[in-house]
């Protein structure tokens, strides 16, 4: 079956991840709390996040800023640290609307000659500011406050899914994260493409890019 569209993940994938501001709001904790070693403070923030992430959905489904304001003030807390969770996380969120952009990202979007779909674990306000932003015109969005579900669950590449009627094997993912989007396109059928953009080691059995044009040829569009 030949591919008739692309599904795209978002941050990390078309613009970059919020790594930097990750940085500075740790570096803030660490200067005004007790911290002995900044990476237990990277690793309780994450682990808290990543446990509210996996058990938001249906109905105990949680908006990423929701997520991210309470698993800052988990950690603020822990780490007993003189800060206000609202102001850090405003600067994520500032970053979630402006990020910066990957140099390849707008000519796939100029050359690709299939549908582009983004399909995203972020709130649609955001994205949709982030992506007006940066002049990206997508197929279509898919966000988890439309599933009410996280990749890699399937409920968000099911919506997106139903939402084009498209089947499982006329579709390629793109995404950057191995667990998220390659386990979670996988899971209900459709062929992913790890975009590993930092020659990272590619675990057994997964198919992988350096960069996002390599899937035009990949998905048969011959640019």
């Amino acid at each position: 079956m030949s591919t008739k569209a692309f599904f795209v993940d978002f941050y990390g994938t078309l613009v970059h991840e919020d790594g930097e501001v990750i940085r500075e709001i740790t570096k803030i904790l660490c200067e005004t709390g007790r911290v002995e070693d900044p990476s237990e403070v990277d690793s309780f923030w994450w682990e808290g996040f990543r446990d509210m992430f996996m058990n938001s959905y249906g109905e105990t489904f949680e908006t990423q800023r929701a997520l991210e304001e309470r698993s800052l003030a988990h950690t603020i807390e822990r780490f007993e640290a003189h800060a206000d969770s609202k102001e850090l996380s405003e600067k994520m969120f500032a970053h979630w609307v402006q990020p910066p952009i990957f140099e390849d990202t707008k000519e796939f979007f100029a050359k690709c000659p299939l549908p582009i779909y983004v399909v995203s674990n972020i709130d649609t306000a955001d994205i949709c500011e982030a992506l007006a932003y940066h002049g990206l015109r997508p197929a279509g969005v898919f966000t988890s406050e439309d599933a009410r579900s996280y990749k890699p669950r399937k409920e968000l590449f099911e919506l997106a899914l139903r939402e084009t009627g498209l089947r499982p094997d006329e579709v390629i993912h793109i995404g950057d994260s191995v667990s998220s989007d390659v386990r979670g396109a996988a899971g209900v059928g459709i062929r992913a493409l790890w975009l590993n953009r930092f020659g990272k080691a590619v675990p057994e059995g997964v198919e992988s890019i350096t960069g996002l044009l390599e899937a035009l040829r990949i998905g048969g569009t011959n640019v």
